[in-house]
């Protein structure tokens, strides 16, 4: 199970990067959505395999191991900043297309007014 986390987890941080380095905003927002979800992912694979393993809250359960429940916290604090980014490029976005009629960034930089200095 490791192996196919940490491969899926190499694929969605090769088409996120390849979605960054795209000249639209629409491809970046969610290159970035893929890179947080990616990244989630990598930190639950290394928790380890859960079975086996006893819940930290109960007491009926002492001979066994427990498991670390900070890990999922991490990741569920993770996941939670990374819909908050995820809204607020969205709005990012929204506001380049009404204020430009663009997402693309190419067309973006060509329609922007040079400053004089």
């Amino acid at each position: 199970m490791f192996l196919v986390s940490s491969l899926l987890a190499g694929i969605l941080f090769g088409v996120s990067t390849y979605l960054i380095l795209q000249g639209s905003f629409v491809r970046i927002l969610f290159g970035f959505i893929l890179i947080a979800n990616a990244a989630n992912l990598v930190f639950l694979a290394m928790i380890g395999d859960p079975r086996g393993r006893a819940a930290p809250v109960l007491a009926a359960n002492e001979g066994l191991p427990m498991t670390d429940p900070l890990p999922q916290a991490l990741i569920l604090t993770a996941i939670v900043i990374g819909f908050a980014v995820s809204a607020y490029f969205l709005f990012l976005l929204y506001r380049i297309f009404l204020d430009w009629k663009t997402t693309d960034a190419v067309d973006l930089f060509k329609k922007s007014k040079p400053t004089d200095v």
